[in-house]
């Protein structure tokens, strides 16, 4: 039997029964890929190369980025950031058919996108955005839903501590391209979402009772304005090649700190241990995670198994439409199982060459990739922003899922549209001269 088949079978059976028993993920990954190569290594040497995997998996100068952008991102989130930028979300939104849920999508984009995670913003707007929903007469699950469909578009639109994941496992993708090319398929997730709350709030006939004076518009602008410079300072810094960015994830932590301690004056200085340990802890988990996936990659490219999945893929079709939606839908099946980052270094080293023998950009893949892991953190059974959209939210699981129905269709379009039409992904960064 071909020893790719073997290894690939092994890893497969040991992680699916490791999960299963409830073992860690990162634990699981780490024994199913020892185990994968003792068919043709002896037991010291496999678990002495493993070791050695994990370490130079981690020893990248570029994962600085990702602790100091959670760091950022935890300030950020305990900054009073979030009212800022719901204010200036609201003004945008005026009177339009649904604006408070309206409002809702424009604030998980932009606080999504400064914080880098779909959770917080879910948290964030959920409990500032939903009670007001409530007291305007919004269907709570109506409201839930809308927050719930577009926390994720903050993971699309960077710094997205996701792309630096992919950029490292895809073997150097530019940071900055994979930056670039999430501002568009981003915007178009929270655009087609907005398109449906307008819809389903003109049927319901919710409108904003809420009017503006241009004095408190220029105001609420005032306010959120150096938020909204974080953006621009950070990622105008990388693409304008001031610095990398790794360089501008610190750039971000002193600029959020600036701003959280002595400009708003959110958060004081005996806040700041609890920030930090509750950094470490989930820096020490993703770069664990990624320590003991370059084993598995390790293996992968050892015992060419790539190679195998790639040729099974082509022997099924010729056709790139049909691949490139079978990937999809692989994708999306496994993004409702494992979180964004196992998944991501996991399949990207498989569908990474099977993309690439069709001929496909690696950062267009990068992107389509990370907008269908982005989906299964809002599905069932382990969509993770789904179920803290469904806390906040005070509503149950069940009637939320419903009322997300038509959102997942439209953004499914989204997602066949990121597919199909690769300029959707490379325009920005082929006019800033990245591909």
């Amino acid at each position: 039997m071909n020893i790719a088949l073997v290894c690939g079978l092994i890893i497969l059976i040991v992680l699916a029964v490791l999960l299963i028993a409830g073992v860690p993920i990162a634990v699981a990954l780490g024994i199913s890929s020892v185990c994968a190569i003792l068919p043709i290594m002896d037991t010291e040497v496999a678990v002495l190369t493993g070791a050695q995997r994990i370490f130079s998996g981690i020893s990248v100068f570029s994962l600085l980025a990702i602790p100091f952008f959670i760091l950022a991102g935890n300030i950020m989130n305990k900054g009073g950031i979030a009212v800022r930028l719901i204010n200036l979300a609201k003004v945008v939104t005026g009177r339009t058919p649904g604006a408070l849920a309206q409002t809702n999508v424009l604030a998980n984009m932009l606080f999504g996108a400064i914080s880098g995670s779909g959770t917080a913003a879910a948290s964030a707007m959920g409990s500032i955005i939903g009670p007001i929903e409530k007291e305007e007469g919004y269907d709570p699950n109506f409201s839930a839903a809308a927050n719930i469909a577009t926390a994720p578009t903050g993971l699309l639109i960077p710094p997205s501590n996701v792309m630096i994941t992919f950029s490292l496992v895809s073997g150097g993708t530019s940071v900055a391209a994979l930056f670039m090319a999430g501002y568009i398929p981003g915007f178009l997730w929270g655009l087609a979402c907005m398109l449906v709350i307008f819809i389903i709030a003109k049927k319901r006939g919710y409108r904003s009772n809420t009017n503006f004076t241009a004095k408190e518009k220029w105001d609420i602008f005032i306010q959120a304005l150096p938020c909204l410079l974080l953006i621009i300072i950070v990622i105008g810094g990388i693409i304008g090649g001031i610095f990398t960015a790794t360089e501008g994830s610190v750039v971000a932590v002193v600029y959020s700190l600036i701003l959280s301690l002595f400009f708003y004056k959110s958060i004081k200085i005996s806040d700041l241990p609890q920030i930090l340990k509750e950094s470490a802890e989930m820096t020490g988990i993703i770069i664990f995670l990624i320590g003991v996936s370059s084993i598995m990659s390790w293996v992968m490219a050892f015992t060419n198994i790539p190679a195998l999945v790639s040729s099974g893929l082509l022997s099924i079709s010729n056709s790139k439409i049909v691949i490139l939606l079978m990937i999809n839908l692989i994708l999306l099946i496994v993004g409702t199982f494992m979180d964004m980052t196992p998944a991501c270094l996991i399949f990207t080293p498989i569908f990474l060459p099977v993309c690439q023998a069709l001929g496909m950009n690696t950062v267009h893949f990068g992107i389509m990739m990370i907008f269908n892991l982005c989906i299964g953190t809002i599905t069932p059974p382990v969509g993770t922003t789904l179920f803290v959209g469904v806390k906040v939210g005070g509503v149950k699981i069940e009637t939320v899922i419903k009322q997300l129905l038509i959102y997942f269709a439209a953004i499914f379009i989204v997602l066949l549209l990121v597919t199909y039409i690769p300029q959707i992904s490379l325009w920005l960064p082929g006019l800033l001269g990245y591909v």
